[in-house]
């Protein structure tokens, strides 16, 4: 049963470099501005993946201009993350920051345990299809938590 579209998200991994920036590119694509979207690792030492940026372009989610940043790099910048509606999880160290973060605050923290597609398969074509594992598996979560996308409905699966 999909959930009311929160006004504001905040999507987080290890490194912000797959996985919550798929979420971030996904979440903006489907449900346009009607929420503001970040997204933040507990690390920033890696650029954005590659193979991240491929399986998103399959769908018409850029992701080659994401610029990858840390909590760490969130809070000297500014951004509190109490001002976020929700934070959703898609990694445990990342889970465990985020309520190590968030535990004198008031915030709506959900898990989503999406796999890590880093270092699986040999081959190219291997490597792409768990790319694409992942990337389905954080659309398929964002559809069930949030409903079917408000525009551009052919462009996501």
């Amino acid at each position: 049963m999909a959930g009311a579209l929160p006004q504001s998200i905040l999507f987080c991994c290890d490194h912000n470099a797959v996985r919550s920036p798929m979420a971030e590119g996904m979440m903006k694509k489907f449900y346009g501005n009607r929420v503001y979207v970040q997204s933040a690792g507990v690390k920033s030492e890696l650029e954005v993946d590659g193979f991240g940026v491929a399986v998103c372009n399959e769908i018409g989610v850029p992701l080659q201009g994401h610029r990858v940043r840390s909590f760490d790099q969130m809070q000297q910048w500014g951004d509190d993350l109490s001002a976020f509606d929700l934070i959703v999880a898609l990694s445990p160290a990342s889970q465990r920051r985020v309520l190590e973060l968030t535990r004198y605050h008031h915030l709506e923290v959900e898990y989503w345990p999406v796999m890590d597609p880093t270092g699986l398969g040999r081959t190219r074509e291997e490597k792409l299809a768990a790319y694409r594992q992942t990337r389905d598996q954080i659309r398929d979560r964002m559809l069930a938590r949030f409903g079917p996308p408000l525009h551009d409905s052919d462009s996501y699966g």
